[in-house]
């Protein structure tokens, strides 16, 4: 696959100087300020601006020129999204987007969103090198650092969800221990193309077991998912669960 345009969204769900430090920091592309990120604002529920991509990402047959970078764990094209308790794919409303992380996430509390497009040769190197090998294959004291890349050149388009480290599955609106972090409505992963037949509910979703989806995958790397989403799902289905536990 040839070099391609990539877009990076971050979210951390509490505050940090720096990376949190264990071994599936290494499946994070480089993230923060120092990067060249930009972060979004303080909200509960809150959102980027409309984020005008510089190639059209094809999600199923569509291609679309923009986005919103979602605190709650979304990244959605058309609307921006500032509902808190996620719902399980498909969605009645037909909104196309991708949850690599959907629940209750308040970067007031601490943490930051950040989000950046690059052309940046090493970063696609990186990313292109990914996907090759794949396809030839909120409380202060609970921390959830996960990514959500989508990749494309404007034909063919890649969706890649990497899990560094998951602590809590619940908000407090969404019915969660304030404590723990873990009860009520568990956060939903996966993506929704919004025609109601191309979408995928990563196993665990909107269950306790979401907490341990650093430990699953679809492409034998643990707390990496990859997807290809130009026409079809490749390498998923939505009738089995393919996870490795």
């Amino acid at each position: 696959m040839k070099a391609i345009c990539i877009f990076l969204l971050l979210a951390v769900g509490s505050a940090q100087s720096s990376p949190v430090e264990n071994s599936k920091e290494s499946l994070m592309y480089p993230y923060g300020t120092s990067e060249g990120d930009s972060v979004n604002p303080k909200s509960d529920d809150g959102t980027s601006p409309e984020i005008i991509i510089s190639v059209p990402f094809t999600f199923y047959g569509k291609p679309y020129t923009s986005l919103y970078v979602n605190n709650n764990g979304v990244v959605s094209f058309g609307v921006n999204v500032s509902q808190f308790t996620p719902d399980p794919f498909p969605l009645d409303g037909g909104s196309p987007f991708v949850a690599p992380y959907w629940a209750d996430v308040n970067n007031i509390l601490g943490g930051n969103v950040y989000w950046r497009q690059t052309t940046n040769q090493q970063i696609l190197s990186r990313c292109t090198a990914d996907i090759n090998h794949h396809f030839s294959l909120p409380l202060p004291l609970q921390v959830n650092t996960f990514q959500a890349v989508l990749a494309t050149d404007a034909k063919i388009s890649f969706i890649i969800l990497n899990y560094a480290n998951i602590e809590w599955t619940t908000g407090i609106a969404s019915g969660g221990n304030a404590k723990t972090g873990l009860g009520g409505t568990p956060a939903q992963a996966g993506f929704d193309s919004g025609d109601k037949k191309n979408f995928y509910n990563i196993p665990g979703s909107r269950t306790p077991d979401i907490l341990k989806i650093g430990e699953t995958t679809n492409v034998q790397v643990p707390g990496r998912w990859v997807f290809q989403v130009d026409d079809f799902v490749i390498g998923v289905t939505t009738e089995a669960n393919d996870c490795l536990l």
